[in-house]
């Protein structure tokens, strides 16, 4: 992270007013005067201004309710991205916790906390989620009774775990899952010989999308929040 950049988010400094007190000498790092803006400072770096040492900006958690369109990744020639609409979290980069395909709407999670993303996604972890679809068929009780018993994908050596799957109306339901294959979802319910129209995912974990939050907006995780997993 450039020094400038890093004294405006852990001071009350603005940014041009952080280049001027680097410029005067006003700033050390690891005990040496650093007069350079663009100079690049790490975590374990000790930082001072006026020989008062400065903490590190704290990692990024937030959740948002992503868009129509957008693709989950760093960068895309052909699509925007979800990155763009949220940015950076004091300079350091996001990633991107738990994918959902350019068609696919709902609650995303993004962090600059690699543990913590890597708690939520690893295979050993059981994180539920609940995705709400509609269906291109009506889906009947035989259906359902397959999804939550476990279904065989195409490609794969084992049924998906148990799910658990409520009829919301004769082609929409709910479907609670805790695995994360590639596009499980949509492949459970060609499993049954169904499609998937719309999906949407409302709840990962305990953590609930906001009623409020419009598609494209973000709100920064409370500290209990990021405490669930």
């Amino acid at each position: 992270m450039r020094l400038d950049f890093y004294l405006s988010h852990v001071t009350n400094l603005a940014r041009k007013a952080s280049k001027v007190a680097i410029s005067k000498s006003r700033v050390t790092v690891n005990g040496e005067v650093i007069k350079k803006a663009n100079h690049t400072v790490e975590e374990q770096d000790v930082i001072c201004l006026d020989a008062v040492p400065l903490a590190w900006p704290s990692e990024g958690y937030y959740l948002m309710n992503k868009p129509l369109g957008y693709v989950c990744a760093t960068q895309d020639a052909d699509h925007p991205i979800v990155i763009d609409l949220l940015g950076t979290h004091l300079g350091q980069p996001l990633k991107v916790v738990g994918r959902l395909d350019k068609d696919t709407t709902g609650l995303l999670l993004l962090t600059t906390d690699g543990q913590w993303l890597h708690r939520i996604t690893s295979p050993k972890s059981v994180c539920q989620k609940r995705y709400r679809m509609t269906l291109a068929e009506p889906i009947d009780d035989h259906m359902l009774t397959q999804l939550e018993e476990g279904v065989m994908l195409n490609g794969e050596q084992a049924p998906t775990l148990p799910a658990k799957a409520e009829r919301i109306a004769e082609a929409e339901i709910f479907l609670t899952i805790q695995e994360g294959k590639y596009h499980q979802v949509k492949r459970m319910l060609a499993a049954v010989g169904n499609r998937v129209v719309t999906l949407h995912r409302d709840q990962i974990g305990p953590l609930v999308l906001d009623e409020g939050l419009q598609p494209g907006e973000f709100r920064e995780l409370t500290k209990d929040e990021v405490a669930y997993f």
